[in-house]
């Protein structure tokens, strides 16, 4: 029985913010009935993107739809809110949202009272002042970046069947990815083994005129893996002629040139960014206590250290690690601990409002996969290194697991099945960003979007 009647607020509909709200509706489904408790859902999209699949949604083998969940569907006992919570004063149990509405109304932002707090707003792309990166590159944490991305880069080989120009013709055929973690190396691997299979469609393009350069600026990538599978992919990029560049980093990307530390320059349409993350702004617009690198100090019970009604979890939050070895070590932002925190977080709420003890987040990391393409990946799981086939494979059913609601399970698989059995959809459909610009020719308007002006390449 809940003391009294509790307002939930919940920042971010991510891994966290989701999963949270959906334990919340299970555990608290008498109280939520009854009016004792309501929670609300501040996010600035209404789904919540699996983002282990957006390398395989930028190369085709599954609909862009079907990578996210609509958040209403699932969290049917909460109100969504679409918008972002600008500043949090947890003092006086307060957040600050903008909407979509906002602007319209004029009113300014509009203030929410709550009760209880899960800040979860996970992280954005961590940028350096690189010349030409805002204008030019495009990153990979969104599923419209993704879809944006493959449209982009079929449309770049489009460019470069039709050129009679061989700079314009190598620049299109040139795509450079910042960065040696999960995303880079997947998205990269995906898309240059969709662009490989691609090019049989074309009369002039063949695969060997493609470069595909993978910068990091360690000296080994995906160190989630290990360090003999991290060599062993670079091996495996660089026997498929993808030049991976270590101890380098991008300099500049200005004027469509990449430029790289070791003095390498590549006239280039394409740059990828990828090299990281940083914690969400929200965070420091809250007056809540923060680690140096500027993420939320929890306990490890999912609380916000020194503050009473306030929770956090995911990227957003610097978690003790308990089944550490050595002291002070926290556990690693990814999505293999966020669902698990979410479980627990959302266990520990409906704990504390019913007056019950708090149960402490425990989970030792039993390893990473990691896909290279189709049918080609790495793993290194509960200390056994798989590659190849059996990585790749044992990738797909992990993350099959992990996708939520047997809604999608159902309709991943469903897709999988179907691209197995039939040839691969090379379709590039970019006018999906500019869907006016037809419509706007007829009436007497500005020209249809032409990528060949855009300095973005369209993407």
């Amino acid at each position: 029985m809940v003391k009294e009647r509790a307002r939930i607020l919940v920042v971010g509909g991510g891994y966290v913010g989701m999963y949270t709200a959906l334990r919340l509706q299970r555990k608290l489904k008498q109280e939520l009935r009854r009016g004792d408790v309501e929670i609300t859902v501040v996010t600035p999209d209404p789904y919540m993107t699996y983002q282990p699949f957006l390398p395989e949604a930028a190369a085709g083998s599954i609909s862009p739809r079907h990578v996210v969940v609509p958040l209403r569907r699932v969290l049917d006992h909460c109100t969504v809110i679409i918008g972002e919570a600008t500043a949090i004063d947890h003092a006086k149990r307060t957040a600050t949202l903008t909407t979509l509405a906002t602007e319209e109304e004029g009113t300014g932002a509009r203030q929410l009272t709550y009760d209880e707090l899960v800040l979860a707003p996970g992280s954005i792309s961590r940028t350096l002042p690189i010349p030409g990166l805002a204008d030019h590159a495009i990153g990979f944490k969104t599923v419209e970046e993704a879809i944006g991305l493959r449209n982009h880069v079929i449309e770049q080989m489009d460019i470069a069947s039709s050129t009679r120009d061989p700079a314009i013709r190598d620049a299109a055929l040139t795509f450079v990815f910042v960065g040696g973690g999960y995303a880079g190396v997947e998205a990269l691997g995906e898309l240059e083994d969709m662009a490989r299979y691609t090019a049989r469609y074309y009369h002039n393009v063949q695969p060997e005129d493609m470069k595909w350069i993978l910068v990091e600026a360690s000296d080994r990538i995906l160190p989630e893996v290990g360090a003999e599978m991290g060599r062993y992919t670079v091996t495996e990029l660089r026997r498929r002629n993808i030049d991976v560049r270590l101890n380098t980093r991008l300099e500049s990307c200005a004027d469509r040139i990449a430029v790289l530390s070791d003095g390498a320059r590549f006239p280039t349409r394409t740059v990828v960014w990828t090299a990281g993350v940083k914690p969400h702004p929200i965070l420091a617009a809250s007056d809540l206590p923060l680690t140096d690198r500027g993420r939320l100090k929890c306990t490890a019970e999912l609380t916000i250290e020194g503050v009473t009604h306030a929770w956090a979890a995911g990227d957003a939050a610097a978690v003790p690690d308990v089944t550490a070895d050595e002291p002070g070590k926290e556990t690693a932002p990814n999505a293999q601990h966020a669902v698990r925190q979410a479980k627990v977080l959302g266990d520990n709420i409906a704990h504390a409002l019913k007056g019950e003890p708090l149960e402490t987040y425990s989970h030792k990391y039993v390893g990473s996969v990691a896909s290279l393409g189709l049918h080609k990946g790495v793993a290194h799981v509960y200390g056994r290194k798989l590659k190849g086939y059996p990585a790749w494979f044992m990738h797909r059913v992990y993350h099959l697991s992990r996708v939520p609601t047997f809604n999608r399970k159902a309709r991943v698989l469903a897709e999988w099945t179907l691209s197995g059995l039939f040839k691969r959809e090379i379709v590039s459909l970019g006018s999906l960003e500019h869907p006016r610009a037809e419509f706007e020719l007829a009436a007497g308007g500005k020209p249809p979007h032409d990528p060949t002006n855009d300095p973005k390449g369209s993407s």
